[in-house]
């Protein structure tokens, strides 16, 4: 149990001086003249971030903390905490659409259903969202209960990004994961009589697993007929119980079997592969991440949350405190941003080109300059050098990585550190 102690919630007259004229205030110096001059501004999305778990998995590098169980998390005191912090953080972002919403965590379908309605109610009262607004949320299958899921899908929830990893229960109690492959089965079930739209997380190259094994997870989850699937590879995190403890996990030639098993199962079903690790059938690819890819704004709430956003001049970045407790004391006090700075010039290549070169389908040479508010030969000598080295492929209507690049990804993107 995380030890909270429990308070009511404040009321807009009993908070601290810095309210939201203060933070009027404090928004106006970035509407100033700086270094950049963006035409325009680019699509916003609303992260919010669910901090407990029921259990934290030996490869998680997530800012999540153990609940224990659904209970004993102070969730009334969390909400009111999240919608004060919206709040205040309304004049950075006033007259902006919302155009996606993603609710991650941590656990957030621990969240009672009343909870997940209060907190979507409290964003459409405060916030302009899009007719077409996509509103996912992260789900772990220990945690569905199907009339919970029917009520989420009735406050407003319209895609789901489920955390199955595998179907394998041995593999599954290898990752230290809550449920059992029956009930990633089960999930998924629940997940198709309420959702039209959902992502299944699979992951591979786990400890002692064989081709074959990863053959049946990818089949398995494909039967299901997602629209979505991410498909990621166990990587050993630092600061996690797996990079202190390694298990012994398949060598490089097994993991990149694996790789091209996924590349030929996914395509011969009609998954088109458009990110590193994401394949979507037609017209339903993750747009809340596909902003995060475009280097488009976001504004992250909620313990641990990033935000960047966007100016005429400027390019922000912030992050909230990450302790739940320190957060919800910081939210009390008007100050819930522990960090916030500027996007240099000199960092707004690197930062920009390290987000579209994920996308295998690259990006208009435009984007550059509506996205970051410089001219493209800011990185000219960079495109250059990664062309030369068969990295990258460039035309006057594309930049994009090449199959060699997107095989040495973290090289090409390094190649714009000196940008």
């Amino acid at each position: 149990m995380i030890p909270i102690k429990l308070v009511g919630a404040t009321s807009k007259a009993a908070r601290p001086a810095r309210d939201i004229s203060e933070a009027a205030g404090v928004a106006a110096k970035y509407l100033q003249a700086g270094a950049l001059n963006l035409q325009a501004l680019p699509p916003l999305s609303l992260y919010i971030h669910f901090p407990w778990c029921v259990k934290k998995c030996p490869y998680c590098d997530f800012n999540s903390h153990e609940a224990k169980d659904g209970q004993t998390f102070p969730e009334q005191e969390y909400l009111e905490a999240l919608r004060s912090d919206l709040e205040m953080a309304l004049p950075l972002i006033w007259g902006r659409k919302i155009y996606t919403i993603f609710i991650g965590g941590g656990t957030p379908s621990l969240m009672s259903a009343a909870g997940l309605d209060r907190l979507l109610s409290d964003v459409r009262t405060l916030l302009p969202l899009d007719s077409d607004c996509e509103i996912t949320m992260e789900a772990n299958p220990g945690t569905f209960e199907a009339e919970k899921f029917k009520s989420y899908r009735a406050s407003g929830i319209n895609r789901l990004s489920i955390g199955i990893q595998s179907f394998n229960s041995g593999h599954l109690k290898a990752l230290g994961r809550i449920h059992d492959g029956n009930e990633a089965k089960r999930a998924v079930e629940i997940a198709l009589a309420n959702f039209d739209n959902f992502n299944l997380d699979l992951m591979y190259a786990l400890p002692s697993q064989t081709l074959e094994e990863a053959r049946h997870d990818v089949e398995t989850a494909m039967a299901f007929k997602p629209p979505h699937l991410s498909l990621y590879h166990l990587t050993m995190e630092p600061n996690t119980l797996f990079a202190k403890y390694p298990p012994a996990l398949p060598d490089d030639d097994a993991s990149a079997d694996m790789q091209d098993l996924i590349a030929e199962l996914t395509a011969a079903n009609g998954y088109g592969q458009y990110e590193v690790s994401a394949y979507a059938k037609e017209g339903h690819r993750a747009r809340h991440n596909l902003n995060y890819w475009e280097f488009g704004d976001y504004l992250g709430i909620g313990a641990g949350a990033h935000s960047k956003l966007s100016f005429p001049h400027r390019i922000l970045r912030q992050a909230r405190y990450k302790q739940p407790k320190a957060y919800m004391e910081q939210v009390r006090l008007g100050a819930p941003v522990q960090e916030e700075y500027e996007i240099g010039r000199a960092d707004m290549g690197f930062e920009f080109m390290l987000n579209t070169l994920r996308l295998h389908g690259g990006f208009d040479p435009k984007l550059f300059g509506e996205r970051t508010g410089l001219s493209l030969n800011a990185i000219e000598k960079n495109l250059n050098a990664a062309e030369a080295k068969g990295l990258l492929y460039r035309d006057y209507k594309l930049i994009k990585p090449t199959a060699l690049g997107q095989r040495f990804l973290n090289d090409l993107q390094q190649m714009f550190l000196d940008g």
